[in-house]
């Protein structure tokens, strides 16, 4: 599914944006926006699609989208008839005017939030009247308060987040680190993205990033939270599964030669170990869900 690239409306000077939508149906195209997002549905239903996992969604619900991170809101009709979407959306872009803030010692513990959170979650729903409530007394503020208020929520969802699951396995569009202005890691991710379909071993990373193979491997688990190996086979895996989104689907097996793995039954094995199921369940599943809400 391709993602398009959406600008969230803005206000010349402020830092972040307050938006409240009514509308026959929510916003319909896979995107995403360099904006992270809080979203809290106030009505509708349907499927949430982040990156290549589905999450289901009802009134009340309340999600937290990272920068960048590509999803969909999918309507679904509860009655047949009415496809009616009510919604409160909080955007801030982490590396635009906020960025010095959040630089600061006094918010560490709010950016390694943004940071240690760019996957996104849900809110638990027993947390639902406190995250509300902030987010409706932000809503009604003015100037300064706003900015205090926010700041309020964004503490609140940091003490959330521990106990919630993150929406989707991983971020592979998304460089790592950006937070931090990591380059090595950074050269290094761009390098493993433009050789995963090539016959790449951890002494070629090793050996292009300057680095001995148990060095990189300390570096790379340190700076990514995975291993090179989980790494580069959850990008072939993203890869798998894109093309297996496509309407024009080639074998599975060809696919999968493509996208960097030598063999078939160590691809199966790695796909239902990141996915939770094999190949053809993916395609029904996913299929099934996306066309059953359009």
């Amino acid at each position: 599914m391709k993602t398009l690239q959406f600008n969230v409306p803005t206000t010349r000077g402020q830092s972040l944006t307050v938006q409240e939508d009514v509308l026959e149906a929510f916003y319909p195209y896979f995107h995403r926006h360099q904006e992270a997002q809080l979203m809290w549905i106030k009505k509708g239903s349907g499927i949430l699609i982040v990156e290549d996992t589905l999450h289901p969604f009802k009134e009340n619900d309340i999600f937290f989208l990272g920068a960048n991170q590509p999803h969909v809101f999918k309507s679904a009709s509860q009655d047949g008839l009415s496809n009616e979407s009510r919604s409160v959306s909080i955007f801030f872009d982490p590396n635009g005017k906020l960025k010095s803030l959040f630089s600061l010692d006094e918010f560490e513990s709010l950016n390694q939030f943004i940071y240690n959170n760019s996957r996104g979650f849900k809110v638990p729903e027993t947390y639902f009247e406190q995250i509300s409530e902030r987010v409706c007394q932000l809503k009604s503020a003015d100037q300064m308060d706003k900015l205090m208020h926010f700041f309020y929520l964004l503490r609140a969802l940091a003490n959330i987040s521990r106990e919630a699951e993150a929406l989707c396995n991983e971020r592979v569009e998304v460089a790592f680190d950006t937070m931090h202005g990591s380059n090595r890691i950074n050269f290094i991710c761009n390098y493993i993205k433009e050789h995963f379909k090539d016959e790449i071993t951890l002494e070629d990373v090793a050996d292009h990033a300057n680095l001995t193979p148990q060095a990189f491997c300390r570096y790379f688990k340190k700076h990514c939270g995975v291993t090179f190996v989980t790494y580069l086979n959850r990008i072939r895996v993203k890869e798998v599964c894109n093309q297996l989104n496509e309407e024009h689907l080639d074998s599975v097996s060809f696919i999968a030669y493509n996208s960097g793995f030598n063999s078939i039954t160590n691809f199966n094995r790695v796909f239902k170990q990141i996915v939770g199921c094999n190949p053809k369940e993916y395609v029904q599943q996913y299929k099934q869900t996306l066309y059953s809400v359009i």
